[in-house]
């Protein structure tokens, strides 16, 4: 992997960790339960992203 690639992979995994807490906070802080069932299936979503890229590693 070359240093571009690598640096491309590391700036993911903040962004996928970044999103994954948003919508962690996100989900917990809305009232309805279906919106709130949606922003936590976003962050299922954003942890399966992440172990992706980091398996690139």
């Amino acid at each position: 992997m070359t240093n571009k690639e690598l640096l491309y992979v590391e700036d993911a995994l903040g962004h996928e960790t970044f999103m994954k807490a948003c919508s962690k906070q996100t989900a917990g802080a809305l009232k309805d339960p279906n919106l709130s069932n949606y922003v936590f299936e976003l962050e299922k979503k954003h942890s399966e992203l992440y172990n992706k890229f980091l398996n690139l590693l």
